[in-house]
């Protein structure tokens, strides 16, 4: 019989609900009505049971925390909302700083560019410069 390996994350969903509410410090009863809520939203089992992953019961915490704090359920429910977010936006940034990262070395020379003067990307050739424009711009602003 062979051994079984399982990579485990942050976000595997490992916790039954019991655990996870004893985790977080609340009754399963909370983590219910925050899940018909949409604050935190454990994946489900093929029996439909809820299965929370560590990052859900930090997500609960937090939301205990912001409700100590006075913030209403729809305010905690849009500051998660942006949170996850920016954590997405976070990480494909990341993604695409190593994908540059990996064609500068790829291809050293090759991909020089600058902003154009309407803020288009303008490709330059290896060892050229930008022509810059000398023009005047008024700004006033916006009668209310």
């Amino acid at each position: 019989m062979g051994v079984v390996r399982v990579e485990l994350d942050e976000t595997t969903p490992v916790f039954a609900i019991a655990a996870a509410a004893e985790l977080a410090g609340m009754h399963p009863q909370t983590l219910r009505q925050y899940d018909r809520l949409g604050l935190v939203s454990p994946r489900r089992t093929a029996g439909r049971s809820r299965r929370y992953s560590m990052r859900d019961v930090v997500q609960l915490r937090e939301v205990a925390r912001l409700g100590a704090e006075g913030v209403s359920l729809e305010g905690i429910r849009r500051i998660l909302q942006l949170e996850n977010q920016v954590g997405r936006l976070t990480d494909r940034v990341r993604e695409l700083e190593s994908a540059l990262a990996d064609e500068m070395l790829n291809r050293p020379g090759r991909r020089v560019f600058a902003a154009g003067s309407e803020g288009e990307v303008v490709s330059l050739r290896a060892g050229t410069r930008v022509r810059r424009s000398n023009q005047v711009v008024v700004w006033r602003p916006l009668d209310r």
